[in-house]
Formats: C-alpha cells, structure tokens, sequence
C-alpha cells in the first residue's frame, strides 16, 4: 500500500446525487472528498483549509463558478480547478481556461476519464509548485516554534505546549509565522495583510482584528499570556512574548 498522503478533492457542485457519486468514486480511486453545494461554501472552506484541487460546477444557485474562481484568486487562493460543468459551449470553455481554470469536463462524462484528468492536474500542480497556504508560507514549510507551541504547515495543526493538537487555518499560520519573523517589530495592520493575503487583497482591518484574536485564543489556550502580540493603536501589532518591549 502506497504512503502517499490522499490528495484532498473539494467538489462544489449542486446537485446532490451527483455530489455524492463523484466523492463516492474520487474515494474509491484513493482521494478524500469534501462536498460543497454552493460556491459560498466553497469560498469559506478554502480561506481556512487547504484542498489540492477543486471540481467546480459553473451554474451554482448563489453564484458562477466564474465568479467563485474569480474570488478566489483575488484571495490569493492558487488551489488548481477543474471546470464540471453541462455547459458545452466553446466560449465557455475559453472563459473557464482564461480565468485559470486547468481542465473544463463537460455533463455527461466517464469517471475513470475524470480520474485521469484529476491526476494529470495533480501532478502539474505538484510540478509546477504551488503549495502555497498563504505569500509567505507553503504547506511544505517545515514545522515551527510558537510561543511554546509547535505549527505544522503541512497538516495545518498547531500542537499545543500540554500536547493537545488542534487545527489551525492557514492565515492564522501566516500571521503566526510573519509575527515570529518579526518579533519585537512593530508591524501595520497593512503590512501583515500584505505579508500573509498578498499586495492585491482586499481585507479590512477589522477582519485581520478577528484573525488576530484566534492567534491570541491559541496563545491563551497554549497557556502563554495573550499580550504576546499586543495591539499598537492606530498602527498594528507588536510581538514581543518575552516583554522586552513595552514601550511600543
């Protein structure tokens, strides 16, 4: 039996029959799937998961797919796609490939053909690089120190300093390894969303806010003091876990 970690297939489709026979047969081909029916869903899941590919459905009831793949690179999220879709039209095809989309499987189609086309993205994606979780961290980072805890991009878990292990989303970890790289630096709140979102993004300052209470959670359930990271008003943050830097 291969060691080789099953890639997991996040498919985003409305249908439920047809959700259910493709994760039934990505699974028996040694693939996890998750199952989103509405692009909302998807987009949730993939700001704090990581998946290694994405079947997307074009005609979804809250939005396009277009319109999904389209957030999702304003997002930073580089996660591979493969169009599904009963649409045929050549046009529609060309706009999929254009918005980034790697392969376009048209209604009604051969599982094991799927199958193939999913490896054949897989191992382009795997060539080609993007492991990223966030700008500045890739899933192939190694694990690191957090204020007594231990961060492990790969399976995106933060082991505690009692040893409990707890999932943790990827921009957490982005911020966490920002902050530690670092620390004793007062950071801007633009700064960090650039560091960890990338330049484009477009993220409130009130959203980083929320992202940086979960760090501060963790710190507190990791049993270190959650002015680790203290808020410098009007500015951003500092990371000083060890207080030499009060003043700021």
């Amino acid at each position: 039996m291969s060691s080789s970690p099953q890639p997991l297939i996040l498919v985003v489709e409305d249908e439920p029959e047809l959700a259910h026979l493709i994760a039934n047969y990505l699974e028996e081909a040694g693939m996890k799937a998750q199952i989103c029916n509405r692009s909302a869903h998807a987009l949730r899941f993939l700001k704090s998961n990581f998946a290694n590919l994405l079947l997307l459905d074009i005609n979804l009831p809250d939005q396009s797919g277009f319109s999904l793949i389209e957030e999702l690179r304003k997002n930073d999220i580089q996660v591979p796609v493969i169009f599904v879709t009963g649409n045929s039209l050549e046009m529609s095809k060309i706009k999929g490939l254009e918005l980034g989309g790697d392969d376009y499987v048209t209604k009604p189609f051969s599982y094991p053909e799927l199958v193939a086309r999913i490896r054949a993205v897989l191992r382009r994606a795997e060539s080609g690089t993007d492991l990223t979780l966030t700008k500045n961290v890739k899933v192939i980072d190694e694990p690191f120190e957090f204020c007594g805890a231990e961060v492990i991009p790969l399976r995106l878990e933060i082991k505690l300093a009692n040893g409990n292990v707890q999932k943790i989303g990827r921009k957490e970890i982005g911020i966490m390894a920002y902050l530690k790289q670092h620390q004793g630096v007062v950071i801007t709140r633009k700064t960090l969303i650039h560091a960890v979102w990338g330049i484009h993004a477009n993220v409130k300052s009130r959203s980083l806010d929320q992202y940086i209470v979960k760090v501060r959670d963790m710190l507190k359930a990791s049993g270190h003091t959650q002015d680790s990271i203290r808020t410098v008003h009007g500015v951003g943050y500092i990371f000083d876990p060890e207080g030499k830097h009060r003043e700021a």
